[in-house]
């Protein structure tokens, strides 16, 4: 299902889209830094240690917003593999984005679209979600952090 044009949910299907969208674009953003060497600033964020370490971030969160979806709305496992970790992650991004990309077309296409706002769940943070939201979140996340680089990109 390439096309997406089997989702029930419309209102899915353009935020599972967005989210590939943005995670590209946040990639492409992250290479520019990295060949540039730009160095993040001093955080006591564990993921925000080197750009390394956010892209990891940026694919294991991707990664986990869809395998929690997935198990809040009783559907089978994603089957997204593990997140290559940071130390070689740069060499792995492609293929990590790629099955990123086609593993998120598929969980979603068939849920009923009150399903997705219907209630809220407790996220792996403690803050609660419907699906709607977090599909919101999950393409918010690469925009924030895109925008992050662009900002050091432009100093």
């Amino acid at each position: 299902m390439s096309d997406f044009s089997e989702y029930r949910y419309k209102g899915a299907l353009a935020l599972v889209k967005l989210h590939e969208m943005h995670l590209q674009s946040f990639y492409e953003t992250w290479k520019e830094a990295k060949r540039l060497n730009i160095k993040l600033p001093n955080s006591d964020d564990p993921y925000y240690k080197s750009l390394d370490t956010l892209l990891y971030h940026l694919l294991r969160s991707a990664r986990g917003y869809m395998i929690w979806m997935c198990e809040k709305l009783g559907l089978e496992d994603p089957q997204i593999n593990e997140t290559p970790p940071a130390e070689i992650i740069e060499e792995k991004a492609v293929e990590q984005l790629a099955h990123l990309f086609e593993r998120w077309k598929l969980p979603l296409a068939n849920v009923e679209p009150e399903l997705f706002e219907d209630k809220a769940y407790k996220s792996n943070w403690s803050v609660e979600y419907c699906i709607d939201a977090m599909l919101e979140h999950a393409v918010m996340h690469p925009i924030r952090h895109e925008f992050q680089i662009k900002n050091l990109l432009n100093k």
